[in-house]
């Protein structure tokens, strides 16, 4: 059980200065929290009458019949139907939903953008959100999209919940802080976080500007991938994921609540904050994950591993060892595999990938690859090192090699990802991105024995 915080932490986390949050280590785990002595029952889920007058309720994220469950009681100043009024629907013209295939944008290429930069206006959340690309069918909850955030200022007494989807949330620049229905949770770069589907928040900017970049999984749920033969260690510790102890407002003020549901966006106006959750229970909560606890596995005599050993969190498919969506890390490591072409090797596969930079240089594309940037490889289109790298990997002294300071990410999904008018007319895109493969030149000797 964890500790007692005060009841009106999160009223003082409504400004910078607040309240430092508090976290439960694990991944998967069936937790219990409660932020008054005694507001969670013991024993059973639904007793006559709840500790303080509150009220208990079950948020679901899979079917009651799935093999696991994935499921959460709150207890609560008021059910969840108080928080629900009369809705209007409302336009985020720059959150786009799969399916949205616009046929004037040409989705097939290979195609890489500088960092989206920051508008001049105020932006918040929800307002801030570009999409870049989305992928399968929100209605039959599978694919994904993928977004850049642009945050200028905290969202004041608005909320949000998508009915579409989870979020992975993986910051670039600044800290953001989501105030939720479980608990808070303050996140920087080099972090990531996961947001479940039904979840109400609040997204408060802690140092800005901030910027990042969301991949919403419309389909099952991220889990830590089968390590395999790798065994029990290495990759991402379940122990390192932390998710939140419980914290409540109760607080009678105004509020908007906006819910995104397949793919439209509607607001209901309400006379009290709905992050009144005093206790819960159960294993469907948001979490956070330090990126820099990953510990990744290579190859430690000879040839280059699928970038599959690099995965940190895999989104399953009906298909077996065929992911909806896999989110993989490229960060520090020590290279020594010998007789060997080091960096990503040519490849053109089934899926998708979209990759971003936290920080530094990745190998694979030492020039015009920043932080910030994005870049996409869609379904079976070949790509790989441009010149500079296949150069340098193919003449190197290949003694042990350490790759420090960078920190990039996949997300990677078995269906083709489609481009938003914004990616194709609005974003930097790098028109010359094509063009880093052109002095790749043919080397072929027939001579026997020729290297």
């Amino acid at each position: 059980m964890n500790r007692h915080p005060d009841p009106h932490d999160m009223v003082q986390a409504a400004s910078p200065a607040g309240t430092t949050p508090g976290y439960m280590p694990g991944w998967g785990n069936d937790f219990e929290t409660e932020a008054l002595p005694g507001a969670l029952p013991q024993g059973m889920n639904s007793p006559q009458r709840c500790n303080y007058g509150l009220y208990g309720e079950q948020l679901s994220g899979t079917a009651f019949t799935a093999h696991r469950p994935e499921r959460t009681w709150t207890y609560r100043i008021r059910p969840s139907v108080r928080h629900s009024a009369r809705y209007e629907r409302i336009a985020l013209p720059y959150w786009k939903t799969a399916p949205c295939v616009d046929p004037d944008v040409v989705s097939l290429g290979q195609y890489r953008w500088d960092p989206v930069p920051h508008a001049p206006e105020p932006l918040n959340w929800l307002t801030g959100m570009r999409t870049m690309t989305t992928a399968g069918d929100v209605n039959t909850q599978v694919g994904m999209a993928s977004h850049v955030y642009l945050v200028t200022r905290s969202m004041q007494d608005e909320y949000f919940y998508s009915a579409d989807s989870e979020l992975l949330v993986v910051p670039q620049e600044g800290r953001i802080r989501f105030a939720t229905e479980l608990g808070l949770i303050d996140l920087e770069p080099k972090e990531i976080a996961i947001i479940p589907r039904g979840l109400v928040y609040r997204v408060e900017l802690l140092d800005g500007p901030a910027r990042g970049f969301v991949c919403e999984n419309y389909g099952q749920t991220f889990d830590l991938p089968a390590r395999g033969p790798i065994g029990a260690n290495c990759l991402a510790n379940p122990r390192d994921f932390k998710a939140p102890v419980a914290a409540f407002e109760d607080r009678e003020v105004p509020s908007t609540v906006t819910v995104k549901w397949c793919g439209q966006f509607h607001r209901t106006q309400i006379g009290q904050s709905p992050l009144d959750v005093v206790a819960w229970h159960g294993n469907y909560a948001p979490c956070k994950y330090d990126l820099r606890t990953y510990c990744p596995v290579g190859a430690v005599l000879f040839d280059h591993p699928d970038p599959s050993i690099f995965t940190v969190l895999t989104a399953p498919s009906g298909i077996e060892g065929t992911a909806n969506i896999d989110f993989v890390l490229f960060r520090e490591r020590w290279l020594v595999a010998e007789d060997t072409f080091r960096p990503p090797w040519y490849h053109k596969n089934i899926m998708s990938e979209l990759m971003g930079n936290i920080y530094g240089q990745y190998d694979a594309k030492p020039q015009g690859f920043v932080a910030g940037g994005m870049s996409l490889h869609n379904m079976m289109l070949p790509h790989g090192p441009d010149r500079q790298a296949f150069d340098k990997a193919s003449h190197a002294n290949l003694g042990p090699d350490k790759l420090d300071h960078t920190m990039s990410f996949m997300f990677e999904t078995r269906f083709p990802q489609h481009l938003t008018p914004f990616a194709a007319t609005e974003a930097p895109l790098q028109d010359d991105y094509i063009d880093c493969w052109d002095s790749l030149e043919k080397k072929f000797d027939g001579t026997p024995g020729r290297k």
